[in-house]
């Protein structure tokens, strides 16, 4: 009997591994379409075919597909990539494949375009204006009063974004934001909107249905590195139904009635206030705290979807899981990272990920780049969930040589 396949546009997503994982685990044959698949190191451990196709040509990749067809059954088309999501919901569409609507996904990558339509249906989002240049910015930051935030119009995992606290830090973010587009020759649209204060939380859905709600808390302003998160969010009936509602709107005022869907907010003292809405899942390890506190394999059930079979998003858990993301703390050499393998063998620890290894260059970008590694702990008792990550953490030890030194030799 010949095999399925199930093709994943590009790899280089945190959660990519797992939707590999997955898919072989349905007996699935992943195969990924990729402009240079030799950026993936995992996919021959994983024994995973790769074509290399320009993957921002969709006319190519019908002819891949088209061709690769020829000689075995394609069971449907997926990514964990955002920047590539759009290109697959064409393809579904071509193929006749289940899968998203392209247009409602190219609309929501556009965050300028979202607020729009957000706003439009009377959603609670942040008062925002959009820029081309530091005059216009400087004006919308004015209109809207500081402290504010400065982003690109498109971007994932928290890149370029960052808290504006007067005008000399809006210049100087304006103006590292504009040369950027300009290395990329990109049109330049910069995002300012209001710094809406509150506790931050993060929801997975799964077409309308919220699977989980997590608590996210950052780091120091001014960027956006999340450094906890914890699911479930302990919140009370009121908060939780205002939350679901108002991600549930989201999502039809988008058009995102199909897959996976992340939306990041705020519990400001008015109530909810969407940050974003994301057309895919959440970045790790968000998948698997979803995993280990619900039972619910969320990229899993993103692929059965993706070959038209039924999904499973009933709870078969009733967990805490909380994971604290590891952060370097300055710029340098790593010259070792040790105690994971201590910090695993504590009880209630489900999993450590280290992401460097040794004489690793690191230079932090205050963006999700950051993250050099994590700690998921999970137990039915919240207060041991996050004893056990404290402690595993705490076993956690690295060594950097600082730049300056390294300058200096």
């Amino acid at each position: 009997m010949q095999r399925r396949s199930l093709i994943m546009l590009e790899a280089e997503a945190t959660n990519s591994p797992l939707y590999v994982r997955a898919a072989t685990y349905l007996g699935l044959r992943p195969v990924i379409l990729s402009a240079d698949p030799s950026r993936y190191d995992y996919l021959i451990a994983a024994n995973c075919e790769a074509i290399r196709v320009d993957t921002s040509n969709i006319e190519a990749m019908i002819s891949a597909c088209t061709k690769f067809s020829s000689t075995t059954t394609i069971a449907g088309i997926t990514s964990a990539q955002e920047s590539v999501y759009p290109a697959v919901g064409k393809l579904c569409k071509y193929f006749s494949l289940p899968g998203p609507q392209a247009a409602a996904v190219e609309r929501c990558c556009d965050k300028f375009v979202q607020r729009q339509i957000l706003a439009a249906a009377d959603i609670p989002v942040p008062t925002y204006g959009l820029a081309a240049n530091a005059t216009e910015a400087e004006r919308c930051a004015a209109e809207i009063g500081f402290p504010v935030v400065v982003k690109p119009a498109t971007g994932i995992g928290s890149m370029g974004v960052r808290l504006c606290r007067d005008v000399v830090e809006l210049a100087e973010h304006t103006a590292s934001l504009l040369g950027e587009h300009q290395i990329r020759r990109s049109p330049s649209r910069i995002l300012v909107e209001q710094f809406a204060n509150g506790d931050h939380y993060t929801v997975e859905m799964v077409g309308g249905d919220v699977i989980g709600i997590g608590a996210a808390d950052f780091g120091r302003p001014p960027h956006f590195v999340c450094r906890e998160y914890v699911y479930p969010a302990l919140l009370d009936d009121e908060q939780r139904m205002r939350i679901v509602d108002v991600s549930q709107s989201c999502l039809r005022a988008l058009g995102l009635d199909w897959g996976p869907t992340n939306i990041d907010l705020r519990l400001t003292k008015g109530g909810p206030v969407v940050i974003e809405v994301n057309p895919r899942l959440a970045a790790l390890p968000n998948s698997e705290l979803i995993r280990f506190a619900y039972g619910i394999d969320p990229v899993l059930e993103h692929i059965k979807l993706a070959i038209g079979k039924e999904c499973r998003l009933r709870p078969s858990a009733s967990n805490t899981a909380a994971a604290r993301v590891l952060v370097a703390d300055r710029d340098g050499t790593l010259n070792w990272i040790q105690g994971d393998r201590r910090a695993k063998a504590i009880p209630g620890v489900a999993d450590v990920k280290l992401f460097i290894k040794p004489n690793t260059s690191i230079v932090r970008k205050g963006d999700c780049r950051d993250r050099i590694g994590y700690v998921i702990a999970v137990s039915r008792n919240p207060a041991q969930a996050i004893a056990a990550l404290e402690r595993a953490t705490e076993l956690i030890k690295w060594s950097i040589t600082p730049s300056s030194v390294l300058a200096n030799t």
